[in-house]
């Protein structure tokens, strides 16, 4: 499931969204992904293909015929190396052109020639985006299982507010890692088919005060992760979401929430009717005794502050008499992590636990990648370890949903 020499091939067209593309590049690498680059004269005006070079480690190409290609027809050899081409800009100029398969270039030509999968992140000014035309071009697009990834909303260079900002840099890696992950997946896989699984991510908001708030740094982007991947799977899938910055995925019922209460409270909802239940969450282990209903002003050097214990969200779901899901917890320490997790395992009469170690630099909170331990009794009673070594949390995340259904059903 690893990305590791993942080819893709970014496309770069005349939008002034052009200069994120370095960054893009960067942060594919990072991800063990391959990139070349191909871009048209126009997005030259904007970026520079020294720049893309430097980050890709790769010649940047902009020639229909390169005299340096093989056989002089870089769009052949561009065409069959990539596993993806992400067009990034997609400019209403090139989206029109790939509706008509227009080839004038280096960029539209290699994408009438290429067997690969073709993405395309829109950016423009929000009325052209809006525009009958654009939205008729991107419609026939989708017919053709062109991807779409985005465009965001929010202030454009033109100053105008609305539809038509390319994703951020991060957003379409993870739009590439999620399609990867689904390429590696069996397209008829009914693992999970008629199955529901609920799913808690993010972290929790304990209130002090109107304005400030106890929480911790967790991303979602674990839980998020496994949705994804229990939906690729064929459940049906709900996910109880505390306040992050992160999309709902297609076809995955979100419900939103702050406190631990909150998720206690969703989460007894839906676990009994749910076949298997999945605390990610990071959780607030406490909350303030009395919540302040004006700012906290400052008041000396010191101040104290009472605190008592949140419910234990995943507990609660294990010890359901009635309807109880298969249950699964996640223990994210410090130290003693092996230890700590067998112990999460047993006190909080949970089914199988997910631990990682969260000290590591670059993994678990915040980060993309991660690595895990899962611990579990067979249905003989047996203890069952599995280690998932570092990996993108994508990835991960369809082990994990593959080895929680082995145990279950």
């Amino acid at each position: 499931m690893s990305h590791t020499n993942k080819k893709i091939l970014l496309a770069i067209s005349g939008g002034i969204a052009a200069y994120k593309c370095p960054e893009l590049v960067r942060r594919l690498k990072e991800r063990d992904m391959e990139v070349k680059v191909v871009m048209t004269q126009s997005a030259q005006s904007f970026v520079t293909p020294l720049s893309l070079q430097a980050v890709s480690g790769e010649p940047v190409s902009d020639s229909l015929l390169d005299p340096s290609a093989e056989a002089a027809m870089g769009h052949i050899e561009f065409a069959k190396w990539a596993d993806l081409i992400l067009v990034a800009p997609a400019t209403a100029n090139i989206i029109a052109k790939m509706t008509h398969g227009i080839a004038d270039d280096l960029l539209t030509t290699l994408l009438l020639a290429t067997p690969a999968q073709v993405a395309i992140a829109p950016a423009m000014n929000q009325q052209m985006y809006a525009h009958a035309a654009t939205q008729a071009n991107l419609n026939t697009l989708k017919e053709r299982d062109i991807k779409i990834w985005g465009p965001a909303s929010g202030e454009q260079a033109c100053g105008d507010l609305g539809l038509g900002r390319m994703l951020d840099p991060l957003d379409l890696v993870d739009q590439c890692i999620k399609f990867f992950a689904s390429s590696n997946l069996d397209e008829n896989n009914t693992l999970l088919q008629g199955k529901t699984i609920t799913i808690t991510a993010g972290p929790t908001q304990e209130a002090l005060d109107p304005v400030r708030y106890i929480s911790n740094h967790s991303s979602g982007k674990m839980g998020y992760a496994l949705a994804i991947a229990a939906k690729q799977l064929g459940a049906t899938v709900n996910i109880i979401s505390g306040p992050v910055n992160l999309s709902t995925p297609e076809d995955i019922n979100r419900i939103n929430v702050s406190s631990a209460r909150e998720m206690q409270q969703a989460a007894l909802e839906l676990a009994s009717q749910s076949d298997i239940f999945i605390g990610c969450a990071a959780v607030a282990d406490y909350r303030a005794a009395d919540i302040q209903t004006q700012k906290i002003k400052k008041q000396g050097d010191e101040i104290t502050l009472t605190l008592v214990k949140n419910p234990d969200v995943i507990a609660s779901v294990a010890d359901l008499t009635k309807n109880r899901p298969f249950t699964v917890g996640f223990a994210a320490e410090t130290q003693n992590v092996a230890q700590y997790a067998q112990g999460k395992l047993k006190n909080k009469n949970l089914n199988m636990i997910c631990a990682n170690d969260v000290s590591q630099p670059g993994l678990g909170f915040n980060s993309h990648r991660n690595a895990l331990t899962l611990y579990w009794y067979d249905k003989s009673g047996k203890d069952m370890q599995l280690n998932l070594p570092e990996n993108t949390k994508q990835a991960l995340a369809i082990e994990i949903i593959k080895t929680i259904a082995n145990a279950c059903f």
